[in-house]
């Protein structure tokens, strides 16, 4: 099975809320998730976390600490291993980029609402992350 390193950032607003976009390609076309996406070569999982938050979002990010990590099966036999981090927003402009349809903050209720990617919401709930 290959194994394709990809992050995720949790990025909260001074409410609480969550930063999702509704991803624009599969896997999970028309899903709400966390901003993220594959590691590139040659970057580390700060850098890609701080790239793909700008790309999707628009949003520039100080990337924290690892929250928690999970695998997905990907297509192809692939084996997606996603490091998650939270992130702080420190300037940019909030505005769906190249792999989002949408990007919003959400409070907990909000996203409770929202078709989201597989188990997301179980996985936030295990790492105490949902917003709210």
């Amino acid at each position: 099975m290959e194994r394709v390193d990809c992050v995720g950032a949790l990025v909260y607003d001074e409410q609480h809320r969550l930063l999702v976009v509704r991803r624009a390609h599969d896997p999970g076309r028309g899903l709400w998730s966390i901003p993220g996406g594959r590691v590139e070569s040659g970057e580390d999982d700060p850098t890609a976390v701080a790239r793909e938050v700008a790309e999707e979002t628009g949003l520039t990010v100080k990337v924290g600490e690892l929250v928690g990590e999970v695998e997905r099966p990907g297509p192809r036999g692939q084996l997606y291993v996603i490091r998650d981090y939270g992130a702080t927003a420190v300037g940019g402009t909030l505005t769906a980029g190249d792999d989002a349809t949408d990007a919003r903050f959400v409070t907990r209720s909000e996203f409770a609402a929202l078709p989201t990617t597989t188990l997301l919401v179980s996985t936030l709930e295990q790492w105490n992350a949902l917003p709210g």
